[in-house]
């Protein structure tokens, strides 16, 4: 049987979410009190999709079009539902899934339950098995 790493294996445990009806100041002291740069939105009900709001998203639409982030829920940014990354996946094909996604961080999911995060820069910052 061949050993390979999976997305499981490589993916961080650094997971942060918030209601979808916080404030987007809320989500900024989140990030910024965690040194993070992306959160999930819990989902409302077992039928529903988490959300995922990076640093990207609040810039572009609450800091460029001069918005007060008091004003402003997760949920008018957020992007829904978040792309995810099988748990299982051979982490070789995480980078190229991320990249053909035009993204540049996701969700692990495994039994329905996200259970870590991987970044494209953690490929390039740290070497795999192949």
């Amino acid at each position: 049987m061949n050993q390979y790493l999976t997305a499981k294996d490589v993916a961080s445990e650094k997971l942060f979410f918030i209601d979808g009806l916080a404030l987007v100041s809320d989500a900024i002291e989140i990030m910024k009190k965690n040194d993070i740069s992306v959160l999930f939105i819990k989902k409302r009900d077992e039928r529903d999709a988490n959300g995922i709001i990076v640093i990207s998203d609040i810039i572009k639409n609450v800091i460029i079009p001069d918005k007060n982030p008091k004003d402003v829920s997760v949920y008018e940014i957020m992007n829904k539902p978040a792309i995810s990354i099988p748990a299982t996946l051979n982490a070789k094909y995480v980078p190229r899934l991320l990249v053909n996604a035009k993204i540049s961080v996701a969700p692990v999911e495994e039994n329905g339950e996200y259970i870590g995060i991987v970044h494209l820069k953690d490929f390039l910052f740290n070497s795999f098995e192949k």
